[in-house]
């Protein structure tokens, strides 16, 4: 009873200082991305990589985003974004985009992040076909770790389809305003393949489909 007692008392501890436990499949995996590769997608947007930009966890640095003028747009109508193209592991599934990040505003400053977009080239590179599109307002000032809206996307495109882009828009209520990204990761699902993942019950990729009812494993079983 104690050790019970104790677990539940640490996730208590862990949901307060970072948000609720994020919704997991069996084989969800984080594979973390260089948040410092985010670049501005406009001259109002600004980031740079500072300590004293983002206080308030030890002086563990971060990059800060900034702008110049106040919204979520810029000078030509655009969504103010900041965004990397992104490399995907092969032989995985991605479920989602976890980012951590704190926001330091004043206190009446309408200032977070707006969206998290994943959009992947098309052939001709003309256009990019929007494959995650949480407009969900982060409003907790954090530090905070979150997930965006599941989704699902096969790493292995054809040959029409290329590279992802990722796109976090932010909205910034004053320009004296910072937000400070600490870190960008795609939540991963290992495909339904093998031997263990197509015998084991369980939809391991997350597509709806279990073992024998998943392309992914008929025909043939493929053994790892």
């Amino acid at each position: 009873m104690r050790s019970f007692m104790k677990h539940f008392f640490f996730v208590l501890v862990v949901a307060m200082l970072f948000g609720s436990p994020r919704s997991a499949w069996p084989n969800d995996k984080i594979y973390w991305l260089n948040h410092l590769d985010l670049l501005p997608g406009d001259s109002s947007v600004q980031t740079t990589f500072q300590a004293l930009s983002c206080p308030g966890v030890g002086g563990l640095t971060g990059l800060a985003i900034k702008s110049t003028t106040t919204g979520e747009l810029g000078p030509d109508g655009e969504n103010k974004v900041v965004e990397t193209g992104i490399p995907v592991p092969p032989d995985f599934l991605i479920r989602g985009v976890r980012v951590c990040y704190q926001v330091n505003a004043a206190a009446d400053a309408d200032t977070f992040i707006s969206q998290i977009r994943l959009c992947q080239l098309q052939d001709p590179s003309s256009s990019c076909s929007v494959l995650l599109d949480d407009a969900t307002d982060q409003l907790d000032d954090g530090p905070v770790c979150v997930n965006s809206s599941p989704t699902f996307i096969d790493p292995d495109p054809p040959d029409a389809e290329g590279s992802l882009l990722l796109s976090l828009r932010v909205k910034f209520g004053s320009t004296a305003d910072t937000i400070c990204v600490r870190g960008v990761g795609l939540i991963l699902a290992e495909p339904e393949k093998g031997m263990k993942r197509c015998t084991d019950g369980i939809d391991n990729d997350g597509d709806g489909l279990t073992d024998g009812a998943d392309p992914d494993c008929t025909p043939p079983l493929q053994i790892q």
